[in-house]
């Protein structure tokens, strides 16, 4: 959605004609939910509003309207039923309306709501690789190593904030309440300390440690002897990614990983309503 703003920003500037195609309602089994939007010019498009027929369908409509220059103001809501009307098999029925770029204000448009909050610790292959995957999705993220030369050298995504500081473990205490840690540095020293600050504040979202099953074992009986509580220390994910993915290569791991906090923010999304309700 940020990408989708800053070519919406672009294509102003540069007074490119093209439609924003926004899903305005959806009911039932659909792609992509309301208020999902996508730019389409005469030969690009950015975005998506799910895929499939309803979006090369989609697409057809807006370029049409852009060959016959009848885009002056937002068209009326067309009401599309994906099965009786596209024949596809989700079923739901959702609403789409093609409005100009000129008549849009970008801008205000509203960013994704965050997954998670993540403060990454590590910039060597398997932190770079799993920054390479956060770059595409909905989060926030502070990276933090105390090596400015593991960083990669170019921009990063806006919602990736690099930080070069020490000692790191500093760091902990700045991150917001519930949000994810993920520490993957090159010493097991800084691990343990790191671990130790995190476990400190009690309030993680969820916290993942790099390492094998004898490191668990060795950093569990440190921590203990520490005076963590074995609750506390068991939400501690080590070894890090969801089980049966294989592989030690740095892009496997991040895989895993990335997947293994998305799961994790499903499942406090999920868990908040019945809380409130309780």
């Amino acid at each position: 959605m940020t990408d989708l703003r800053v070519a919406a920003l672009r294509w102003q500037a540069e007074r490119r004609p093209a439609v924003v195609v926004e899903v305005t309602r959806s009911q039932g089994s659909v792609p992509r939910e309301a208020g999902t939007r996508m730019l389409v010019s005469a030969h690009e498009v950015i975005g998506t509003v799910g895929g499939g027929h309803l979006e090369l369908q989609a697409i057809a409509d807006a370029r049409a309207l852009l060959a016959r220059g009848a885009l002056a103001a937002a068209s009326p809501e067309q009401r599309i039923a994906l099965g009786p009307g596209l024949g596809q098999c989700c079923g739901g029925v959702l609403g789409l309306r093609f409005v100009p770029l000129t008549a849009c204000d970008p801008a205000a448009w509203p960013a994704p709501a965050p997954r998670f909050t993540l403060q990454l610790h590590g910039a060597g292959h398997v932190g770079r690789a799993v920054v390479h995957l956060l770059a595409t999705l909905p989060c926030r993220v502070q990276w933090i190593d105390e090596r400015e030369s593991e960083f990669p050298s170019g921009p990063l995504s806006p919602h990736i904030e690099k930080r070069c500081v020490e000692p790191v473990q500093a760091e902990v205490a700045a991150a917001p309440p519930g949000a994810f840690y993920l520490v993957l540095t090159h010493s097991h020293a800084l691990d343990l300390a790191l671990a130790q600050a995190i476990l400190g504040r009690g309030d993680f979202g969820w916290f993942g440690l790099i390492g094998s099953r004898s490191k668990r074992a060795s950093f569990e009986h440190r921590l203990r002897e520490r005076g963590f509580d074995a609750t506390l220390v068991d939400r501690m994910a080590c070894p890090i990614g969801l089980p049966g993915i294989e592989g030690k290569e740095p892009e496997l791991i991040a895989l895993a990983v990335v997947a293994q906090m998305l799961q994790a923010s499903a499942a406090a999304a999920s868990a908040a309503p019945a809380a409130t309700r309780a």
